[in-house]
């Protein structure tokens, strides 16, 4: 396995991650998130994020510089546990962010991620279901400049990137320079799954943590890596993470 230098990186993220406690807890976090008083980025980490934040330096510094982190997934609450740590409540973004959209109901709101036919229709059912502005809407391929030049003609409050990972937290990163104050939420596949591209679990599956099973049986082949290869490979660094308290890091 790599060198040390990647313990190190976990414990930055670690240190930002913002645990939930409870319903009241979401709630409030909701509110501050509705109110920013400038860029704000908004990113989930889960047992993939930390395998990239592992293997790749440029996409540590773009998910460290995220304003709000958030756990997600199961793989996070085993470490958070292997910490000594109360995990909170799962914060994935697939449940949370509908509420982040509910909670701006009215105001402008960018989609830029997946392609066509999935985006207008994400675009749509949002607008019709959350009561939100859609004011630009862009598939997930284009170059940085482009969506910098979208936030900047179309000034909307809340930007959700639907890119995945490591693109959506590399332009994060860059559209946080910007002057406008708005919400950057990274989405990962949360406009697929709003345009009924990919579609969710079962809720009992939901419940026992087995999503992930789900979008791997629908996906195989895309999915193969980053479970099947991913998963162990999480649960070995976290162990090694848990074992190498940060004094021994330095």
């Amino acid at each position: 396995m790599e060198g040390r230098a990647w313990l190190q990186r976990w414990q930055t993220i670690m240190g930002k991650l913002r645990l939930v406690e409870d319903a009241a807890d979401e709630q409030g976090l909701l509110v501050s998130l509705c109110s920013p008083q400038r860029p704000t980025v908004l990113g989930f980490v889960n047992a993939h994020a930390m395998n990239l934040v592992a293997g790749k330096a440029d996409y540590w510094q773009a998910l460290a510089s995220a304003d709000v982190l958030l756990r997600d997934g199961a793989g996070m609450a085993i470490l958070l546990r292997r910490l000594g740590l109360a995990p909170g409540l799962n914060m994935n973004g697939t449940d949370f962010i509908p509420k982040l959209l509910a909670a701006f109901n009215g105001r402008r709101v960018a989609f830029w991620g997946t392609r066509e036919p999935f985006l207008s229709e994400a675009a749509e059912r949002c607008e019709a279901r959350y009561g939100v502005h859609v004011v630009s809407r862009h598939d997930g391929f284009a170059e940085v400049d482009v969506y910098l030049g979208l936030a900047r003609a179309q000034q909307p409050a809340l930007i959700v990137l639907g890119m995945g990972m490591p693109k959506q937290e590399q332009l994060a990163a860059r559209l946080a320079a910007l002057d406008s104050p708005c919400l950057i939420v990274c989405g990962g596949a949360i406009v697929d799954f709003l345009g009924g591209k990919v579609t969710r679990a079962p809720q009992w599956i939901r419940r026992l943590n087995g999503e992930w099973v789900f979008r791997l049986f629908k996906e195989p082949k895309r999915l193969f890596s980053r479970y099947v290869v991913g998963n162990p490979l999480f649960l070995l660094r976290a162990l090694r993470y848990a074992r190498a308290p940060l004094r021994r890091v330095q």
